[in-house]
């Protein structure tokens, strides 16, 4: 079988902002959207620098540093990506983190906090102080669900749950912003990051998704060929 060769997209003079940059999915999609021509925004808590982080700027990135859980950073952010890019065309909500956990009763209202903020709060916030600017450029918002949140499952919940709501999310805003600004999610099945590796070391790693076939699909529904999509829940399941 041959390679995998990327498809055409093509997002030259436009800005993107990828949130989550730093990690394997954040990154992937910074690739994608960078050799695709469009100036990326990468947004993290993880510096580049950082030991943890994946994110290898170049001359097409511009790292900035942000809690997205808090509403005023955000705004924050928002504010600096105009005032050094002028425009938002694409938005990214890739910022996310996956925790196994306990049956309901088990849960510590931490552990549901802590899920509650990094997987939806953040696609919230940045979606909304965002939206004025994306509303200008006719731009387009992808989400990062989760095959998982389907249906109920035991002991990761609270993750599901999230995800769920990122679904419900990108459905609302696609009918608010109907003709102005497409919304769409994907949902992977599991991701295959070196975390998800170190968490599950004895799984089938071969049928995970790889984190640039997933940017590929993200970089898709903003891309042209995706116009007449919105309010979409993606499957990207790979071979799971």
């Amino acid at each position: 079988m041959s390679p995998k060769t990327a498809f055409d997209v093509d997002f030259d003079g436009t800005v993107a902002v990828i949130t989550g940059a730093s990690g394997a999915l954040g990154s992937a999609a910074v690739d994608r959207f960078r050799e695709a021509g469009a100036t990326v925004c990468a947004v993290d808590v993880v510096e580049p620098d950082d030991e943890d982080s994946l994110l290898e700027p170049d001359d097409g990135t511009q790292f900035y540093e942000a809690d997205l859980t808090d509403e005023d950073d955000v705004a924050r952010l928002v504010d600096e990506v105009i005032d050094d890019h002028g425009r938002i065309d694409h938005l990214c909500n890739v910022a996310g983190t996956w925790r196994g956990g306990d049956p309901i009763e088990e849960t510590d209202l931490e552990e549901f906090d802590l899920l509650v903020d990094v997987n939806l709060k953040t696609a919230f916030l940045a979606s909304k102080h965002a939206l004025a600017h994306l509303q200008e450029s006719n731009g387009s918002i992808v989400s990062i669900s989760a095959r998982s949140s389907l249906e109920g499952g035991e002991g990761d919940g609270p993750y599901r749950i999230t995800k769920a709501g990122i679904r419900l999310l990108t459905e609302t805003l696609a009918e608010e912003n109907e003709g102005v600004v497409r919304a769409n999610c994907v949902m992977p099945s599991v991701i295959d990051t070196p975390m998800n590796r170190e968490m599950m070391p004895d799984a089938d790693h071969d049928s995970w998704v790889d984190p640039a076939d997933i940017a590929d699909v993200l970089a898709f529904l903003c891309s042209d060929g995706a116009t007449v999509t919105s309010g979409a829940a993606v499957p990207v399941y790979g071979e799971a």
